[in-house]
Protein backbone atom coordinates (compact mmCIF):
# COMPACT_ATOMS: atom_id res chain seq x y z
CA UNK A 1 0.00 0.00 0.00
CA UNK A 2 1.19 3.32 -0.57
CA UNK A 3 1.83 5.79 2.27
CA UNK A 4 -0.91 8.90 2.31
CA UNK A 5 1.98 11.08 2.75
CA UNK A 6 3.58 12.11 -0.59
CA UNK A 7 7.68 10.32 -0.75
CA UNK A 8 9.87 9.52 -3.29
CA UNK A 9 8.83 6.03 -5.09
CA UNK A 10 11.20 2.81 -4.37
CA UNK A 11 13.61 1.91 -7.29
CA UNK A 12 11.54 -0.95 -7.63
CA UNK A 13 8.41 0.58 -8.04
CA UNK A 14 7.14 -1.12 -11.12
CA UNK A 15 3.72 -2.11 -12.73
CA UNK A 16 2.63 -6.20 -12.55
CA UNK A 17 4.62 -7.19 -15.39
CA UNK A 18 7.87 -5.39 -14.19
CA UNK A 19 8.46 -3.98 -17.82
CA UNK A 20 7.81 -0.83 -16.40
CA UNK A 21 9.39 1.30 -13.67
CA UNK A 22 7.43 4.25 -12.94
CA UNK A 23 9.07 7.60 -13.43
CA UNK A 24 7.12 9.52 -10.61
CA UNK A 25 8.53 11.98 -8.29
CA UNK A 26 6.07 11.64 -5.59
CA UNK A 27 3.19 8.59 -5.04
CA UNK A 28 0.04 9.90 -3.34
CA UNK A 29 -2.90 7.63 -2.01
CA UNK A 30 -5.34 10.20 -0.42
CA UNK A 31 -7.76 8.76 1.44
CA UNK A 32 -10.73 11.33 0.87
CA UNK A 33 -11.50 13.05 -2.61
CA UNK A 34 -10.84 16.71 -1.02
CA UNK A 35 -7.57 15.44 -0.02
CA UNK A 36 -7.39 14.25 -4.24
CA UNK A 37 -8.71 17.59 -5.47
CA UNK A 38 -5.41 19.43 -3.48
CA UNK A 39 -2.76 17.32 -4.71
CA UNK A 40 -4.28 17.51 -8.67
CA UNK A 41 -4.76 21.14 -8.37
CA UNK A 42 -1.37 21.76 -6.91
CA UNK A 43 0.18 18.96 -9.64
CA UNK A 44 1.69 20.26 -13.14
CA UNK A 45 2.05 16.96 -13.78
CA UNK A 46 0.00 14.55 -12.26
CA UNK A 47 -1.29 10.60 -13.71
CA UNK A 48 -3.73 7.79 -11.93
CA UNK A 49 -2.37 4.66 -11.01
CA UNK A 50 -4.76 1.64 -10.98
CA UNK A 51 -3.54 -2.05 -10.26
CA UNK A 52 -0.95 -1.42 -12.91
CA UNK A 53 -1.62 -4.55 -14.95
CA UNK A 54 -0.57 -2.41 -18.11
CA UNK A 55 1.95 -3.19 -19.80
CA UNK A 56 2.36 0.17 -21.18
CA UNK A 57 3.40 3.59 -19.79
CA UNK A 58 -0.15 5.07 -19.81
CA UNK A 59 -0.03 4.99 -16.13
CA UNK A 60 3.50 6.44 -16.03
CA UNK A 61 4.62 10.22 -15.25
CA UNK A 62 7.62 12.44 -14.51
CA UNK A 63 5.73 13.93 -11.41
CA UNK A 64 2.81 12.91 -9.08
CA UNK A 65 1.59 9.71 -8.96
CA UNK A 66 -1.95 9.07 -7.35
CA UNK A 67 -3.36 5.72 -6.46
CA UNK A 68 -7.18 6.30 -5.41
CA UNK A 69 -7.10 2.88 -3.55
CA UNK A 70 -7.63 4.02 -0.19
CA UNK A 71 -10.31 6.58 -1.19
CA UNK A 72 -13.52 6.15 0.77
CA UNK A 73 -15.03 2.89 -0.68
CA UNK A 74 -18.63 2.88 -1.69
CA UNK A 75 -21.08 0.25 -3.33
CA UNK A 76 -24.33 2.11 -3.77
CA UNK A 77 -26.87 -0.44 -5.51
CA UNK A 78 -30.13 1.81 -7.01
CA UNK A 79 -32.34 -1.74 -7.43
CA UNK A 80 -34.81 0.86 -9.33
CA UNK A 81 -32.67 1.74 -11.92
CA UNK A 82 -30.53 -1.12 -11.85
CA UNK A 83 -26.66 0.21 -11.12
CA UNK A 84 -24.13 0.40 -8.93
CA UNK A 85 -22.49 3.74 -8.02
CA UNK A 86 -19.38 2.67 -7.15
CA UNK A 87 -15.84 3.89 -5.62
CA UNK A 88 -13.10 4.10 -8.31
CA UNK A 89 -10.41 1.73 -6.78
CA UNK A 90 -12.44 -0.65 -6.37
CA UNK A 91 -11.10 -4.22 -7.88
CA UNK A 92 -14.13 -6.27 -9.65
CA UNK A 93 -13.45 -8.95 -7.29
CA UNK A 94 -14.11 -6.71 -4.45
CA UNK A 95 -17.50 -5.72 -6.39
CA UNK A 96 -18.74 -8.48 -7.36
CA UNK A 97 -19.77 -10.46 -4.65
CA UNK A 98 -21.63 -7.76 -3.15
CA UNK A 99 -23.82 -7.20 -6.06
CA UNK A 100 -24.56 -10.95 -6.62
CA UNK A 101 -25.75 -10.88 -2.82
CA UNK A 102 -28.14 -7.84 -3.78
CA UNK A 103 -29.10 -10.14 -6.94
CA UNK A 104 -27.48 -8.32 -9.61
CA UNK A 105 -24.46 -8.78 -12.00
CA UNK A 106 -22.35 -6.92 -14.67
CA UNK A 107 -23.28 -7.80 -17.69
CA UNK A 108 -19.62 -9.12 -18.34
CA UNK A 109 -16.10 -9.44 -16.07
CA UNK A 110 -12.37 -9.58 -17.99
CA UNK A 111 -9.96 -12.17 -17.37
CA UNK A 112 -8.69 -11.16 -13.94
CA UNK A 113 -10.89 -10.15 -11.20
CA UNK A 114 -8.15 -8.25 -9.98
CA UNK A 115 -7.88 -4.98 -11.72
CA UNK A 116 -9.92 -1.87 -11.16
CA UNK A 117 -12.97 -0.54 -12.37
CA UNK A 118 -11.58 2.69 -13.03
CA UNK A 119 -8.52 1.65 -14.78
CA UNK A 120 -10.19 -1.16 -16.97
CA UNK A 121 -12.92 1.04 -18.06
CA UNK A 122 -10.60 3.91 -19.17
CA UNK A 123 -8.43 1.67 -21.40
CA UNK A 124 -11.15 -0.37 -23.19
CA UNK A 125 -10.56 -3.95 -20.93
CA UNK A 126 -12.99 -6.55 -21.86
CA UNK A 127 -14.10 -9.51 -21.55
CA UNK A 128 -15.72 -11.89 -24.10
CA UNK A 129 -18.92 -12.45 -25.61
CA UNK A 130 -20.88 -12.32 -29.52
CA UNK A 131 -23.81 -9.82 -27.22
CA UNK A 132 -21.05 -8.89 -24.38
CA UNK A 133 -19.65 -5.44 -24.71
CA UNK A 134 -16.49 -3.96 -23.41
CA UNK A 135 -16.36 -3.23 -19.11
CA UNK A 136 -16.65 0.38 -19.70
CA UNK A 137 -20.01 -0.65 -21.99
CA UNK A 138 -21.53 -0.45 -18.80
CA UNK A 139 -20.56 2.77 -17.33
CA UNK A 140 -23.70 4.66 -17.07
CA UNK A 141 -22.14 7.89 -15.24
CA UNK A 142 -18.98 8.67 -13.99
CA UNK A 143 -17.02 11.80 -11.90
CA UNK A 144 -13.73 12.56 -12.18
CA UNK A 145 -11.41 15.44 -10.31
CA UNK A 146 -9.92 17.49 -13.31
CA UNK A 147 -6.90 19.62 -13.26
CA UNK A 148 -8.26 22.80 -11.38
CA UNK A 149 -9.17 20.49 -8.86
CA UNK A 150 -12.82 20.82 -9.59
CA UNK A 151 -15.53 17.82 -9.88
CA UNK A 152 -16.75 16.99 -13.63
CA UNK A 153 -19.67 14.63 -13.52
CA UNK A 154 -21.24 13.69 -16.64
CA UNK A 155 -24.54 10.94 -17.84
CA UNK A 156 -24.49 8.93 -20.73
CA UNK A 157 -25.94 11.04 -22.86
CA UNK A 158 -24.16 13.92 -22.08
CA UNK A 159 -22.15 15.87 -24.84
CA UNK A 160 -18.84 14.99 -23.30
CA UNK A 161 -19.90 10.91 -21.97
CA UNK A 162 -18.81 9.14 -25.23
CA UNK A 163 -15.25 10.41 -25.15
CA UNK A 164 -14.55 10.57 -21.01
CA UNK A 165 -15.31 7.11 -20.19
CA UNK A 166 -12.40 5.37 -22.28
CA UNK A 167 -10.57 8.24 -21.78
CA UNK A 168 -6.45 6.75 -21.02
CA UNK A 169 -6.62 8.88 -17.88
CA UNK A 170 -6.21 11.92 -19.97
CA UNK A 171 -9.15 14.14 -18.66
CA UNK A 172 -8.89 13.70 -14.44
CA UNK A 173 -8.70 11.29 -11.94
CA UNK A 174 -12.27 9.12 -11.80
CA UNK A 175 -13.04 8.87 -8.15
CA UNK A 176 -16.90 7.24 -8.84
CA UNK A 177 -19.01 5.51 -11.84
CA UNK A 178 -22.11 4.51 -12.17
CA UNK A 179 -22.42 0.69 -13.89
CA UNK A 180 -25.34 -1.20 -15.52
CA UNK A 181 -26.56 -3.97 -13.59
CA UNK A 182 -28.46 -6.78 -15.01
CA UNK A 183 -30.18 -9.82 -12.80
CA UNK A 184 -27.52 -12.30 -11.29
CA UNK A 185 -27.00 -15.42 -12.97
CA UNK A 186 -25.38 -18.71 -13.08
CA UNK A 187 -22.89 -19.70 -15.18
CA UNK A 188 -21.07 -23.38 -16.41
CA UNK A 189 -17.88 -23.77 -17.88
CA UNK A 190 -16.48 -26.30 -20.14
CA UNK A 191 -12.89 -26.83 -21.63
CA UNK A 192 -12.85 -28.42 -25.25
CA UNK A 193 -9.37 -29.33 -26.89
CA UNK A 194 -8.38 -29.38 -30.39
CA UNK A 195 -11.23 -27.93 -32.23
CA UNK A 196 -10.06 -28.58 -35.85
CA UNK A 197 -8.85 -25.41 -37.38
CA UNK A 198 -10.38 -25.96 -40.83
CA UNK A 199 -13.61 -26.33 -38.68
CA UNK A 200 -13.11 -23.17 -37.11
CA UNK A 201 -12.74 -21.20 -40.17
CA UNK A 202 -15.94 -22.52 -41.97
CA UNK A 203 -18.07 -21.86 -38.67
CA UNK A 204 -16.39 -18.98 -37.18
CA UNK A 205 -19.47 -17.05 -35.76
CA UNK A 206 -21.05 -20.76 -35.14
CA UNK A 207 -18.32 -21.72 -32.39
CA UNK A 208 -17.76 -17.78 -31.04
CA UNK A 209 -21.96 -18.05 -30.21
CA UNK A 210 -21.94 -21.34 -28.68
CA UNK A 211 -21.97 -19.46 -25.21
CA UNK A 212 -22.46 -16.31 -23.14
CA UNK A 213 -18.73 -16.18 -23.64
CA UNK A 214 -16.09 -18.16 -25.66
CA UNK A 215 -12.54 -17.77 -25.83
CA UNK A 216 -10.08 -19.64 -28.07
CA UNK A 217 -6.24 -20.34 -26.86
CA UNK A 218 -3.85 -21.16 -29.84
CA UNK A 219 -0.18 -21.39 -29.79
CA UNK A 220 -0.36 -20.48 -33.15
CA UNK A 221 1.70 -24.00 -34.41
CA UNK A 222 -1.16 -24.44 -37.10
CA UNK A 223 -2.70 -27.06 -36.03
CA UNK A 224 -6.13 -27.27 -34.49
CA UNK A 225 -7.16 -24.88 -31.41
CA UNK A 226 -5.29 -26.09 -27.99
CA UNK A 227 -8.40 -25.20 -26.48
CA UNK A 228 -11.99 -23.50 -25.78
CA UNK A 229 -13.75 -22.28 -22.94
CA UNK A 230 -16.76 -21.92 -23.17
CA UNK A 231 -18.76 -20.38 -20.64
CA UNK A 232 -22.76 -20.66 -20.72
CA UNK A 233 -25.24 -19.27 -18.92
CA UNK A 234 -27.88 -21.53 -17.06
CA UNK A 235 -30.79 -21.96 -18.43
CA UNK A 236 -34.60 -21.81 -15.95
CA UNK A 237 -34.28 -25.69 -16.69
CA UNK A 238 -30.86 -26.09 -15.17
CA UNK A 239 -27.75 -27.38 -15.47
CA UNK A 240 -26.91 -29.02 -18.32
CA UNK A 241 -24.70 -31.72 -19.50
CA UNK A 242 -21.85 -31.11 -21.93
CA UNK A 243 -21.06 -33.92 -25.06
CA UNK A 244 -17.85 -35.19 -25.40
CA UNK A 245 -17.31 -34.63 -28.29
CA UNK A 246 -18.38 -30.90 -30.22
CA UNK A 247 -17.08 -29.62 -33.62
CA UNK A 248 -14.36 -32.36 -33.74
CA UNK A 249 -12.90 -31.54 -30.33
CA UNK A 250 -12.66 -33.34 -27.33
CA UNK A 251 -13.84 -32.43 -23.70
CA UNK A 252 -10.89 -31.61 -21.42
CA UNK A 253 -10.42 -34.96 -18.22
CA UNK A 254 -9.87 -32.34 -15.93
CA UNK A 255 -9.23 -28.39 -15.26
CA UNK A 256 -6.61 -26.86 -17.99
CA UNK A 257 -4.47 -23.51 -17.70
CA UNK A 258 -4.58 -21.66 -21.03
CA UNK A 259 -0.74 -21.77 -20.69
CA UNK A 260 0.00 -25.83 -21.92
CA UNK A 261 1.69 -27.54 -19.12
CA UNK A 262 1.33 -24.87 -15.72
CA UNK A 263 -1.22 -25.84 -13.40
CA UNK A 264 -5.08 -24.74 -13.22
CA UNK A 265 -5.46 -24.66 -9.45
CA UNK A 266 -5.70 -20.48 -10.04
CA UNK A 267 -8.30 -20.62 -12.74
CA UNK A 268 -11.79 -20.66 -12.14
CA UNK A 269 -13.63 -23.86 -11.91
CA UNK A 270 -14.33 -25.68 -15.21
CA UNK A 271 -16.16 -29.26 -15.92
CA UNK A 272 -19.66 -27.31 -15.69
CA UNK A 273 -19.87 -27.34 -12.54
CA UNK A 274 -22.52 -24.43 -12.05
CA UNK A 275 -21.30 -20.99 -10.26
CA UNK A 276 -22.24 -17.38 -9.87
CA UNK A 277 -21.53 -15.21 -12.71
CA UNK A 278 -18.42 -13.53 -11.12
CA UNK A 279 -17.04 -16.71 -9.76
CA UNK A 280 -17.46 -18.44 -13.89
CA UNK A 281 -16.57 -15.26 -16.08
CA UNK A 282 -13.10 -14.50 -15.34
CA UNK A 283 -10.94 -16.73 -16.17
CA UNK A 284 -8.70 -16.99 -12.71
CA UNK A 285 -9.93 -16.25 -9.17
CA UNK A 286 -9.03 -13.47 -7.13
CA UNK A 287 -8.00 -15.40 -4.23
CA UNK A 288 -4.50 -16.38 -6.26
CA UNK A 289 -2.17 -14.13 -8.28
CA UNK A 290 -3.07 -15.66 -11.74
CA UNK A 291 0.99 -15.57 -12.65
CA UNK A 292 4.16 -13.46 -11.04
CA UNK A 293 3.82 -11.46 -13.97
CA UNK A 294 6.14 -12.74 -16.14
CA UNK A 295 4.74 -11.88 -19.29
CA UNK A 296 4.11 -9.01 -22.27
CA UNK A 297 0.52 -8.83 -23.58
CA UNK A 298 -0.59 -7.59 -26.87
CA UNK A 299 -4.03 -6.82 -28.49
CA UNK A 300 -5.67 -6.37 -31.48
CA UNK A 301 -9.55 -5.44 -32.10
CA UNK A 302 -10.83 -6.33 -36.04
CA UNK A 303 -14.54 -5.70 -37.26
CA UNK A 304 -15.77 -9.09 -36.82
CA UNK A 305 -16.65 -10.12 -40.29
CA UNK A 306 -12.71 -9.99 -40.79
CA UNK A 307 -12.17 -12.21 -38.30
CA UNK A 308 -11.28 -15.21 -40.53
CA UNK A 309 -9.35 -13.13 -43.13
CA UNK A 310 -7.63 -12.03 -40.15
CA UNK A 311 -6.91 -15.20 -38.55
CA UNK A 312 -5.63 -16.62 -42.15
CA UNK A 313 -3.19 -13.23 -42.21
CA UNK A 314 -1.67 -14.35 -38.99
CA UNK A 315 -1.54 -17.89 -39.97
CA UNK A 316 0.68 -17.11 -42.61
CA UNK A 317 2.84 -15.40 -40.34
CA UNK A 318 2.53 -17.51 -37.61
CA UNK A 319 6.63 -18.50 -37.73
CA UNK A 320 7.98 -15.37 -36.91
CA UNK A 321 6.23 -14.44 -33.93
CA UNK A 322 5.29 -17.94 -32.27
CA UNK A 323 8.63 -19.04 -30.84
CA UNK A 324 8.09 -15.63 -28.61
CA UNK A 325 4.67 -16.44 -27.41
CA UNK A 326 3.53 -17.98 -24.61
CA UNK A 327 -0.22 -18.48 -25.42
CA UNK A 328 -2.79 -16.72 -27.91
CA UNK A 329 -6.55 -16.12 -27.52
CA UNK A 330 -8.93 -14.94 -29.80
CA UNK A 331 -12.62 -13.40 -28.09
CA UNK A 332 -15.15 -11.52 -29.45
CA UNK A 333 -16.63 -7.99 -27.81
CA UNK A 334 -19.63 -6.05 -29.22
CA UNK A 335 -19.95 -2.74 -30.39
CA UNK A 336 -20.18 0.29 -27.98
CA UNK A 337 -20.16 4.01 -29.05
CA UNK A 338 -16.80 5.03 -26.77
CA UNK A 339 -14.94 7.45 -28.71
CA UNK A 340 -11.48 5.43 -27.75
CA UNK A 341 -12.96 2.12 -27.24
CA UNK A 342 -11.08 -1.15 -29.69
CA UNK A 343 -14.75 -1.98 -30.18
CA UNK A 344 -16.06 1.71 -31.11
CA UNK A 345 -18.93 1.34 -34.02
CA UNK A 346 -18.05 -2.43 -34.84
CA UNK A 347 -18.56 -5.41 -33.28
CA UNK A 348 -14.84 -6.73 -33.24
CA UNK A 349 -13.16 -9.98 -32.48
CA UNK A 350 -9.82 -9.40 -30.58
CA UNK A 351 -6.53 -11.23 -30.58
CA UNK A 352 -4.39 -11.54 -27.83
CA UNK A 353 -1.12 -12.38 -27.45
CA UNK A 354 1.08 -13.71 -24.26
CA UNK A 355 4.47 -13.01 -24.94
CA UNK A 356 7.94 -13.94 -23.11
CA UNK A 357 9.27 -11.46 -20.71
CA UNK A 358 11.85 -10.27 -23.37
CA UNK A 359 10.88 -6.59 -24.76
CA UNK A 360 13.78 -6.59 -26.79
CA UNK A 361 12.80 -9.54 -28.66
CA UNK A 362 8.86 -8.57 -28.49
CA UNK A 363 9.02 -5.12 -30.22
CA UNK A 364 9.97 -6.45 -33.69
CA UNK A 365 7.60 -8.95 -33.94
CA UNK A 366 4.87 -6.62 -33.10
CA UNK A 367 5.64 -4.50 -36.47
CA UNK A 368 4.79 -8.57 -37.92
CA UNK A 369 1.23 -9.08 -36.18
CA UNK A 370 0.07 -5.25 -37.11
CA UNK A 371 1.71 -5.63 -40.83
CA UNK A 372 -0.38 -8.49 -41.14
CA UNK A 373 -3.39 -6.82 -39.07
CA UNK A 374 -3.23 -3.84 -40.80
CA UNK A 375 -5.33 -4.46 -44.44
CA UNK A 376 -8.47 -4.99 -41.25
CA UNK A 377 -8.10 -1.50 -39.68
CA UNK A 378 -6.85 -3.54 -36.31
CA UNK A 379 -7.10 -1.40 -33.14
CA UNK A 380 -4.54 -2.18 -30.31
CA UNK A 381 -5.54 -2.54 -26.78
CA UNK A 382 -4.84 1.12 -25.15
CA UNK A 383 -3.16 -0.92 -22.16
CA UNK A 384 -1.07 -3.44 -23.92
CA UNK A 385 1.99 -3.45 -25.96
CA UNK A 386 2.05 -1.78 -29.18
CA UNK A 387 3.62 -0.24 -32.02
CA UNK A 388 1.21 1.44 -34.08
CA UNK A 389 1.79 5.66 -35.12
CA UNK A 390 -0.06 8.48 -33.94
CA UNK A 391 -0.82 8.93 -37.70
CA UNK A 392 -1.94 5.30 -38.27
CA UNK A 393 -4.29 5.66 -34.66
CA UNK A 394 -5.81 8.78 -36.39
CA UNK A 395 -7.22 6.92 -39.27
CA UNK A 396 -8.56 3.93 -37.27
CA UNK A 397 -10.43 5.96 -35.00
CA UNK A 398 -13.12 8.30 -36.17
CA UNK A 399 -13.44 10.43 -33.29
CA UNK A 400 -9.55 10.78 -32.30
CA UNK A 401 -9.53 14.55 -33.35
CA UNK A 402 -12.88 14.73 -31.10
CA UNK A 403 -10.61 13.20 -28.11
CA UNK A 404 -8.11 15.56 -28.75
CA UNK A 405 -10.28 18.48 -29.03
CA UNK A 406 -11.97 17.11 -25.52
CA UNK A 407 -8.70 17.10 -23.94
CA UNK A 408 -7.54 20.44 -24.77
CA UNK A 409 -10.33 22.13 -23.29
CA UNK A 410 -10.98 20.21 -19.78
CA UNK A 411 -6.91 20.12 -19.89
CA UNK A 412 -5.19 22.81 -21.69
CA UNK A 413 -2.20 23.41 -19.73
CA UNK A 414 -1.78 19.48 -19.99
CA UNK A 415 -1.62 18.32 -16.55
CA UNK A 416 -2.59 14.79 -17.14
CA UNK A 417 -0.29 14.29 -20.37
CA UNK A 418 2.55 11.96 -19.98
CA UNK A 419 5.03 10.58 -22.94
CA UNK A 420 2.54 8.09 -23.58
CA UNK A 421 0.01 10.33 -24.58
CA UNK A 422 2.35 13.02 -25.96
CA UNK A 423 3.71 9.87 -28.40
CA UNK A 424 0.07 8.63 -29.51
CA UNK A 425 -2.10 11.91 -29.46
CA UNK A 426 0.58 14.52 -30.18
CA UNK A 427 -0.52 18.72 -30.23
CA UNK A 428 0.66 20.92 -32.36
CA UNK A 429 -0.55 23.82 -31.82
Amino acid sequence: MIDQSAHAPSARQTNWAGNVTFGAKQLYAPSSVARLQDIVAAGTAVRALGTGHSFNTVADTHGVLISVADLPRSIEIDREARTATVSAGLRFGELTGTLHRSGFALHNLGSLPHISVAGACATGTHGSGVGNRSLAGAVRALEFVTADGGIVSLERGDADFDGAVVSLGALGVVTRLTLDLVPAFEVQQWVYEGLPQDRLLRRFDEVMSEAYSVSLFTGWHGGPIDQVWLKQRVAGDGPRTAPSRWKGATLADGPRHPVPGVAAEHCTQQQGVPGPWHARLPHFRLEFTPSNGEELQSEYFVARHDAVAAFEALDRVRQQFAPLLQIGEIRTVAADDLWLSPAQGRDSVAFHFTWVPDTTAVTPVLGVVEEALAPFGARPHWGKVFTTPPDRLRELYSHYADFERLTERLDPAGTFRNDFLAHHFPRTG
